[in-house]
């Protein structure tokens, strides 16, 4: 077994990996899309949109939006 030290240092070798690869904000930009999908079909289900589920369906929208802008800004680095 390495001593503490040397864990360490795997450890942090590992961690700088992981944050190379982006896994968190891909895997979040993965999860809005689908929850904008799932939101987007939930509201062409309905027969008749009321004010407050269009406003919903306009603010989830609008943060998919925002999201994907930052998203790309960040992936430009």
């Amino acid at each position: 077994m390495g001593s503490l030290a040397e864990r360490n240092c795997k450890m942090a070798v590992a961690m700088e990996k992981i944050l190379a690869w982006k896994i968190m904000p891909r895997l979040m930009m993965l999860v809005m899309t689908f929850m904008y999908i799932r939101v987007i079909e939930w509201g062409m289900s309905l027969d008749d949109l009321t004010t407050q589920q269009s406003a919903m369906i306009s603010v989830v929208s609008g943060a998919m939006t925002g999201a994907f802008a930052v998203w790309l800004g960040s992936e430009k680095k």
